[in-house]
């Protein structure tokens, strides 16, 4: 059944949620039908309260599914854990669509500013507004700033957003 998942994207989803941990996290799931917190703590060798926050994390995004029995002599319930493959393009189809989003947004905001720039590594782009407001001199470093022209970032933006455009078939 695991063996349909592309490993190279199940470990860059992984490593997308933030968790160093994750990806082993997940390299135990793959190889089992379904499993314990317990046991995913005991094999990896990650402690378990962040295994079972990475897990939560997973299952807020559906990539794991969770089955809870109750354990018969200390009654404390016990959580099997279970990886769903299947969940995973839905999952990147949505980041997908966020990154669309923001990076929609920042193309317009480009497109629509004229910045200025003092030429000095640290300091800001600064929008033609505030520029005026600062008589055209670097709030950080004192210099006069000077026109930066942003076609470039525009080109490479619209770009991204035409291939994000083209592989969400928008």
């Amino acid at each position: 059944m695991l063996s349909t998942v592309d490993d190279a994207t199940l470990m860059k989803v992984a490593t997308a949620l933030g968790e160093e941990d994750a990806v082993k996290l997940i390299e135990s799931l793959k190889n089992s039908e379904e499993t314990t917190d317990d046991e995913i703590a005991n094999k990896t060798g990650i402690r378990l309260n962040s295994v079972r926050k990475i897990l939560y994390k997973l299952y807020d995004h559906s990539l794991v599914s969770l089955r809870r029995t109750r354990d018969p002599k200390t009654g404390w319930f016990i959580f099997h854990w279970k990886l769903q493959p299947d969940q995973l393009e839905g999952f990147i189809l949505s980041q997908k669509r966020r990154v669309l989003e923001k990076l929609s947004v920042r193309l317009e905001y480009e497109k629509k500013h004229d910045f200025y720039y003092c030429n000095t590594p640290g300091c800001k782009r600064i929008p033609f507004e505030e520029a005026v407001e600062l008589v055209f001199t670097c709030s950080t470093c004192g210099k006069p700033l000077v026109h930066y022209a942003n076609e470039r970032i525009v080109q490479q933006l619209a770009a991204k957003v035409e291939q994000l455009r083209k592989e969400l078939g928008e």
